[in-house]
Formats: C-alpha cells, sequence, structure tokens
C-alpha cells in the first residue's frame, strides 16, 4: 500500500503545481481507489510531492505518521495513522478534527496503532449533502469506519462530543470496545449544551451562521480560546490548525447538525449507558472546563463498574492542547494498566 508520510495540516503540492486543497476528490494528486470489502482505501501517488508549512508545523516532523483515506457510506473519510499493536481510534469533539491529536500520536504510537479520524462532514474529509448528524448516526459511520480499515476491536477514546460519539459506538457494539477514554464528554448532567443549543439552532441564528459561513473563522478562534483554562498556554500555530478547514465550502453545515439533536441525543445516550457499565473507562477533565461541567464528571462515572476520574487543576476543555505531557502520561498509563507496554 503507497502511505503518504505527513503531518498536519501541511498543504500538499506538486512540484510546479499550484498548491492542493487537503481535502475532496478534486484532489490532483489523489488518482485512484483500491477496493477494500465494502469500502476503499484512497491512495496518493508518491512522486514530485512535496510540503510546506509553518515553523511549527515542522517541528512535528519529528514524528512521522502515515495520512489516509477509507470510504464510508460512498464519501472519502480521511484519517491519520500511527504506530503498530492493538488498535486505539481518536474521536476529535465539535471544533476539532484530527489535528487535534497532533501532540498525542507520537506518545501513543508505541503503544498501539493509532487511527485519528476526521469525521465525514468536519476536517478534511467529504461534506457530503443531508449527511444525518445525530449521535446515533455519527456512531455508526465510526463503527462502519473500523470494518473498513479492517478493525475488529479497538480501544475508544474520545473528546466533548466525540466523547459521545464513543460512548454511543461502545453502546452499539460493546463486543468490539476493549476500553473508554473519554475526554470531558458530553452527557446527560451537563447543562451548557442543553441551554445554548435551541438559541444556535432557532432559524435566525442558522440562517446567519451559513449565511456568513468563513466569515465566522475570528468567531470560531475566539470560542477556541475561551475553551483554555489558561490562554497562556496556546501555542503557536494553534488556532490556524483548528481554522484550516473553515474554508471548505459547507463547514458549518455539521456543527449545526449536531446542534439540533443535541438534547435528544443526550436522552437516547443516557438510556445507552448501562449497556457499557462494564467496560473499563477512564475520564480525563479540565476543573476550569467551561464548555462540559466538571461537576457532571461524578455522575458519570456512577454509570460504570470500573471508572476513575484524572482531573488536570487549572486546565479548560482541551487537555491535550493545554498540558499535552500529562495527557498523554495519563492515556499510556490506562492502556499499560489495560495490557500494554511501553516500547
Amino acid at each position: 500500500m503507497l502511505k503518504a508520510k505527513c503531518q498536519v495540516p501541511f498543504q500538499l503540492e506538486k512540484t510546479g503545481e499550484p498548491e492542493l486543497p487537503l481535502h475532496r476528490s478534486d484532489r490532483g494528486d489523489i488518482n485512484y481507489v483500491e477496493g477494500c470489502g465494502g469500502c476503499g482505501v484512497v491512495r496518493r501517488e508518491k512522486e514530485n510531492i512535496v510540503r510546506t508549512g509553518s515553523e511549527t508545523e515542522r517541528e512535528l516532523q519529528t514524528s512521522a505518521f502515515e495520512e489516509r483515506w477509507t470510504v464510508v457510506d460512498a464519501s472519502r473519510m480521511r484519517y491519520l495513522q500511527s504506530g503498530s499493536g492493538p488498535a486505539l481510534v481518536l474521536v476529535h469533539g465539535l471544533l476539532g478534527y484530527s489535528f487535534s491529536w497532533r501532540h498525542a500520536l507520537p506518545a501513543l504510537a508505541p503503544l498501539a496503532t493509532v487511527y485519528a479520524v476526521d469525521a465525514l462532514g468536519v476536517g478534511f474529509s467529504d461534506r457530503p449533502p443531508g449527511l444525518d448528524c445525530r449521535l446515533r448516526a455519527h456512531a455508526e459511520r465510526l463503527l462502519r469506519f473500523l470494518d473498513g480499515v479492517g478493525v475488529h476491536s479497538c480501544d475508544l477514546l474520545g473528546t466533548s462530543h466525540g466523547g459521545g460519539v464513543a460512548m454511543m459506538a461502545a453502546a452499539l457494539a460493546p463486543q468490539r470496545v476493549r476500553s473508554l477514554i473519554l475526554v470531558a464528554p458530553i452527557n446527560p448532567w451537563s447543562e451548557h449544551g442543553k441551554r445554548l443549543t435551541p438559541f444556535v439552532t432557532s432559524m435566525p441564528m442558522s440562517w446567519l451562521i451559513l449565511r456568513l459561513g468563513p466569515g465566522l473563522e475570528i468567531i470560531h478562534d475566539l470560542g477556541l480560546r475561551r475553551l483554555y483554562g489558561d490562554r497562556r498556554r496556546i501555542q503557536p500555530g494553534t488556532l490556524e490548525g483548528y481554522s484550516a478547514p473553515l474554508r471548505i465550502p459547507g463547514a458549518f453545515n455539521y456543527g449545526l447538525g449536531v446542534a439540533r439533536s443535541w438534547n435528544s441525543d443526550l436522552k437516547e445516550l443516557e438510556s445507552a449507558l448501562p449497556g457499557i457499565a462494564h467496560i473499563p473507562t477512564l475520564l480525563l477533565w479540565g476543573s476550569k472546563d467551561p464548555a462540559v461541567s466538571p461537576a457532571s464528571a461524578e455522575r458519570l462515572r456512577g454509570q460504570f463498574t470500573d471508572c476513575r476520574i484524572e482531573m488536570f487543576d487549572g486546565v479548560g476543555h482541551l487537555p491535550y492542547e493545554e498540558v499535552p505531557e500529562r495527557f498523554n502520561a495519563s492515556v499510556a498509563g490506562f492502556l499499560s494498566r489495560n495490557g500494554r507496554e511501553v516500547s
């Protein structure tokens, strides 16, 4: 299999050619799809490819990973892969994509084959029209992604909305999930999103968001800044990296779709939790999380028979961004206690 070694969010370009967007089926350097059961792996030709990026991005080249695509529901889904061993799947949150895990990938690769996905509709995956953004639909697509890449069982790590997706996927196929690592996951006992989503998804606000589109990039950046417990920890290139996919048409449809079913999704998630109570679970939270209430962590822990909480003091909603070394050590420690050995 041809593989592309790269770091996100590099723009890839052919020598002598203009820059190519790192997404979608119109890319000149994606030229064939190989079948893989019901899905496929989209491969990129390796010759004549050079990389461009900021100094911060170039520093990340010390830990190369593979950028790959598979086909889920007739749409291209992008993911990053690194390491070897038992599968560990990383599921980003509502404002993120696989870029969220750039600090975690090199740290966790010695323990597992790590897959960091861009969900359909977000990041640099395709944005199919009419995408079902309910939590269950996200979880079902994640399971079909696992089928497409040949992963039969895995550890699931999800953050924020991605934590809800991970729990729902585990509920739909508990035999496929060895353990759960949930980073400030959405849950029925946090009130923040319940109050905000009816306003955001009202007809006037939805129209305004879709109308402004990429013009909301500044608001997106402000929202990210707000998620930090200490904004001095925002590293150079972080906001730019998170904003990169917003320039792709349809970038805000995904978030609105998720918000429309938010409250009903949480009710369904609550009813699904008894079916995953037996799965070993680690909850990671920042004590200053403004998005998902840290007070809800204890209620969520009570839904599992084998669950522990680690609270990062003074940290916000994104511990993998604010304190990546501590975050990675917590995840690696949990995986090691569940049968991994660091190489």
